[in-house]
């Protein structure tokens, strides 16, 4: 016997047929002899549909008030799949976030887990029942209501699994694991049977919508095997570990992500401590800087670029436009037509020309490259956002046949 968390995204139980799916894969997982804990997303679009809800009163709502709201839409998908359970004869509760002892920081709306109490999941697996929790949701100090951002409940599922001491923590999604590109898209793209921690972290950061990164980033801190693995269709899925045994790889991985915003500050005095003053402002409001470009500039000036995810660029500019005597008054300028395209692979340490074969694929679409990052496992290109369909099929075309 074993202990399994599997945790089901919103597509998974969007609605009755989906959820005694769901509750059937549950059934068989406790069948054969293993506890389940089992983390829900909220159903569907129900998100969304609750944030239009909130756009309908405010333009500009507390984050607070956001919590509350949102998380309204797990507490559904617990209620619902636990009665279906207890409909095929399952022993089964339901627990949100904080009854699963989910602490947070007092960051709403991008709230940190900062430990879970196991008591009462512990007592409810001792009497033999599957867990049904809550995910993407727990409690901060003041006993408020927070929520853990995009891909909340991958990352409630890993920490279960570590607090838990589970045996495997697979993430059922609606495609059948993890490919060298998304399939719906790119069809011709391929299901990888394994993928270090290394390469999925890179490809969750930098656009890959099948796992959230800050779940990748716990399941590698505590050594928690993941299996990524089709709600809809029994076939084997994609496992995600220290190490993997497939060699000859040379990349795993193109990801796109349109969810950026290039913004340059222009004429900065070139003198030391300007670019710690400028990114230190933005890391005080909790604005994740990416690529960052730096130009010699003319007459003891300098231009900073740099990118940051779309949905913080307005806060980032009003930050920048707010203090702009703190680094010279330059012009703030940000452009929302760019996107980024990512390869990713270990084996590209030990190869060269991998930068050469994915710039020539460009090169030969006709599309320019306007700023480029690079690390030991991947190579990123910021390019126009209307290019970025093209690019990551000629750049999948190039590396993987």
């Amino acid at each position: 016997m074993g202990l399994i968390v599997q945790k089901f995204g919103g597509t998974s139980v969007k609605d009755r047929s989906r959820i005694f799916n769901v509750a059937r894969i549950v059934a068989n997982t406790r069948k054969a002899g293993n506890d389940v804990v089992v983390v829900v997303s909220a159903q569907g679009d129900t998100t969304d549909d609750l944030i239009a809800k909130a756009a309908e009163i405010s333009s500009n709502p507390s984050d607070r008030e956001m919590d509350m709201l949102l998380s309204t839409g797990e507490q559904i998908s617990i209620a619902l799949l636990t009665m279906a359970l207890q409909e095929l004869g399952i022993s089964a509760i339901s627990l949100t976030g904080w009854q699963a002892g989910f602490a947070t920081n007092r960051a709403y709306t991008k709230a940190r887990i900062k430990r879970i109490n196991t008591e009462r999941l512990e007592s409810e697996l001792a009497r033999n029942r599957v867990v049904v929790v809550a995910g993407f949701q727990g409690l901060n100090r003041s006993d408020d209501i927070t929520t853990l951002g995009r891909g909340g409940s991958d990352t409630s599922a890993v920490a279960l699994a570590a607090a838990l001491h589970a045996d495997r923590c697979q993430i059922f999604t609606d495609v059948e694991g993890v490919y060298t590109a998304d399939p719906r898209k790119l069809p011709k793209a391929t299901k990888l049977k394994e993928i270090t921690f290394d390469e999925m972290l890179e490809l969750a950061s930098l656009g890959a919508q099948v796992l959230n990164n800050r779940s990748v980033e716990l399941a590698k801190k505590y050594g928690v095997e993941l299996e990524v693995i089709s709600s809809l269709n029994p076939v084997p899925g994609t496992i995600v570990k220290e190490e993997t045994k497939v060699e000859g790889m040379l990349i795993k991985g193109v990801a796109k992500d349109e969810n950026v915003a290039v913004i340059s500050i222009m004429e900065v005095p070139d003198v030391p401590g300007m670019s710690f003053k400028v990114f230190s402002m933005l890391a005080q409001r909790n604005i994740n800087v990416d690529i960052i470009l730096q130009s010699s500039g003319r007459e003891n000036n300098k231009d900073l670029i740099f990118t940051v995810p779309l949905t913080e660029a307005q806060t980032a500019v009003s930050v920048l436009n707010e203090n702009k005597n703190r680094f010279g008054g330059g012009e703030v300028q940000v452009s929302t037509d760019y996107a980024k395209v990512s390869i990713v692979g270990a084996g590209m340490q030990s190869h060269s020309g991998v930068a050469s074969t994915m710039f020539e694929a460009l090169f030969n679409q006709g599309i320019n490259i306007h700023m480029i990052s690079t690390s030991e496992i991947k190579i990123s290109v910021i390019i126009d956002k209307a290019d970025a369909d093209r690019a990551v099929t000629a750049i999948h075309d190039a590396f993987i046949h």
